[in-house]
């Protein structure tokens, strides 16, 4: 009972966490396929933990069958096997000048017919496809190479470069492939990216038998930064999730105190209260204290070489106010 609580009570804020990602700066990020994201995350995960398949079926309240078929239809298409229905539906969209829904049903007719809705209905949400018409006769096209490079002027690329780099520091060093997969972005313009990152000196590339892998050394996003702040979510987010998998661990019990956790501190204050700049200024004292510290280390490290066996000290910390029975939240 204690961990189903602590389960809901931990999606629920992330379900906030998203809602305000995909409506920030007047942006409507399309969610069709967010549910069979974590869905398909948390199978991997949990195979990837010793899981078997009966065990995760039983725990998703699923029949071992239908868990597998469940599986099967959201990793890949059942027309083409080895590829993603939403690929090999845009791709079938692209060879043709103009398609209908009724051709595409029928052109992926072992596909589930309500999946390929949806992901007709993301597809067209991404501005990857346009639409006119309704039911059957509904026609769609593609969006063409022209079309797609104005948008992406339109939309913007300021912090992606900031995003990929959080990606390769915190999890490399990634191969293309896993840095596409991670990003859910087309291959080809994850690997464009990586080119310009490398030229810039921003990342660096290694060769570990014949695969290339990336990974950024260092990851700095300046105080106030208009760009790069998507990058900053999701480093505190992952020292966060980081730092609670590591109490959890099976040797939580051996780790020591003061080396391994996180506290919060909730304090009260007003406006004439003693104490207010001092409890106000704490997030800029710890910033400034562990800004010296992080220069000091850098500083020694740089004239030697960093051993293949050390330890990354991850130190998360945040502030934010809270105005309590007043017109002012």
């Amino acid at each position: 009972m204690t961990i189903e609580l602590l389960i809901h009570a931990i999606v629920r804020q992330t379900t906030i966490l998203i809602a305000q990602l995909a409506t920030s700066r007047g942006v409507r990020a399309p969610l069709a396929q967010i549910a069979n994201q974590v869905f398909m995350d948390l199978v991997r995960e949990l195979e990837r933990q010793g899981v078997s398949r009966k065990v995760s079926a039983d725990m998703f309240g699923l029949g071992l069958r239908t868990y597998r078929r469940k599986i099967q239809r959201l990793s890949e298409s059942s027309t083409e096997r080895g590829r993603s229905l939403w690929e090999v539906v845009l791709e079938f969209v692209k060879s043709h000048e103009l398609t209908t829904r009724r051709e595409i049903l029928t052109r992926f007719s072992s596909d589930d017919e309500a999946q390929i809705r949806a992901v007709l209905r993301d597809l067209c949400e991404s501005q990857l496809l346009f639409s006119s018409g309704s039911g059957f006769n509904t026609s769609y096209r593609a969006a063409s190479d022209t079309e797609l490079a104005t948008l992406q002027r339109k939309l913007g690329a300021e912090g992606a470069d900031e995003l990929l780099i959080a990606l390769m520091y915190r999890e490399g060093p990634l191969t293309l492939k896993e840095i596409a997969d991670r990003a859910q972005a087309d291959a080809s313009v994850i690997e464009a990216a990586l080119q310009r990152l490398l030229a810039a000196g921003r990342i660096d590339q290694t060769d570990e038998a014949g695969t290339l892998r990336y990974h950024a050394s260092a990851l700095v996003i300046p105080l106030g930064a208009s760009a790069g702040w998507e990058a900053a979510v999701f480093d505190h987010f992952k020292a966060l999730v980081t730092t609670v998998l590591g109490r959890l661990s099976e040797n939580r019990a051996t780790a020591l105190e003061d080396e391994i956790g996180g506290s919060t501190y909730t304090i009260d204050i007003w406006d004439e209260h003693p104490l207010a700049e001092e409890v106000r200024g704490s997030l800029a004292k710890v910033r400034s204290l562990l800004g010296d510290l992080r220069t000091r280390v850098t500083e020694y490290n740089s004239q030697r070489p960093l051993p293949e066996g050390h330890t990354r000290v991850v130190i998360y910390v945040g502030q934010n106010l809270f105005h309590e029975g007043n017109e002012r939240e």
